[in-house]
This record gives C-alpha cells, sequence and structure tokens, in this order.
C-alpha cells in the first residue's frame, strides 16, 4: 500500500491557468537551474534525487554524488528541449518539468 504523498506524486499533475509567458524568444542558453527556480520545482527535483541516492545506499564522497545526480540533470534537460516549444506559458513549462520528475518518481517505487 503506498502512501498518500506516494499517490499523489504518480498522479497527473493539476491544470492552472496562467498568463505569464516566457517570451518566444528564451535564450537557448538558459541553464537548467534558471528554469527549475522560474518554475519552481526544485523541492519536487530534489524529491526524485533523494529517492535515487536511496536507492543507491547513499553516496560516499561529492564524487559519489555527483554521479548519481548529474545523469538526472541531464535526462532532465534533455525532456525540456525536447518539449519545450516558444511561447510556452510559464506553467506549462511547469508541467513539462512536474510530469518528468513524477515519472521518474514512479519507475523507482
Amino acid at each position: 500500500m503506498q502512501d498518500p504523498e506516494t499517490e499523489k506524486s504518480c498522479s497527473p499533475p493539476s491544470e492552472e491557468d496562467s498568463s505569464d509567458l516566457i517570451t518566444p524568444s528564451m535564450p537557448a542558453g538558459m541553464s537548467l537551474e534558471s528554469l527549475i527556480d522560474l518554475t519552481g520545482e526544485i523541492e519536487h527535483l530534489n524529491e526524485l534525487v533523494m529517492l535515487h541516492l536511496d536507492k543507491e545506499g547513499g553516496f560516499t564522497s561529492t564524487a559519489a554524488y555527483f554521479s548519481t545526480v548529474q545523469p538526472i540533470l541531464d535526462m532532465l534537460e534533455g525532456e525540456i528541449r525536447v518539449r519545450y516549444r516558444a511561447g510556452m506559458t510559464k506553467d506549462e513549462l511547469k508541467r513539462i518539468i512536474q510530469e518528468w520528475i513524477d515519472e521518474e518518481i514512479c519507475l523507482l517505487q
């Protein structure tokens, strides 16, 4: 039986309406960190990272931590690059990130 937090994580995100547009000329070089800050998904992403670390038995050094975290960040960045379209709202971008993290969390459980 899953706890309510787990069930919440595996359910589709709610639709939110917003007029906060990301400019169509969003810089191609915008960092993943900036996108995570913009969408407010840092705690959600941290949940995924902690689940990965827990599955791998923790970490013993900074290098071990980054060897776990870097592939996660790379996959998220790839997902954003594939699904992002000019003119998307902040909420649409948030949904891309949120859905990807939720899918990854569900795969780990």
